[in-house]
């Protein structure tokens, strides 16, 4: 078996120092490099989000999103605080 390069052997030692999201974020970047797919959460695990966001927030998003012609932003000076 062949072994590691030096820079695999670094990136695995460093990837030990950072987050599980900053690890996610870097396994996605390497899949992407590698054009495959990225993988998410279950559908059924989404499911469990479905009906927390308020009717306020989903018109000030749908709003936004129109405003900005498909761009959404947080910059717009819409509020974000829960209602």
């Amino acid at each position: 078996m062949m072994e590691k390069s030096t820079t695999v052997q670094e990136i695995v030692q460093r990837l030990d120092k950072l987050t599980p999201v900053q690890q996610k974020q870097i396994l996605n970047s390497v899949l992407s490099f590698l054009r495959e797919p990225i993988r998410g959460p279950p559908g059924k695990e989404l499911l469990k989000l479905v009906g927390t966001i308020s009717k306020e927030d989903l018109e000030i998003m749908t709003q936004t999103i129109e405003e900005g012609c498909g761009m959404a932003s947080l910059s717009q000076g819409q509020s974000t605080k829960k209602r």
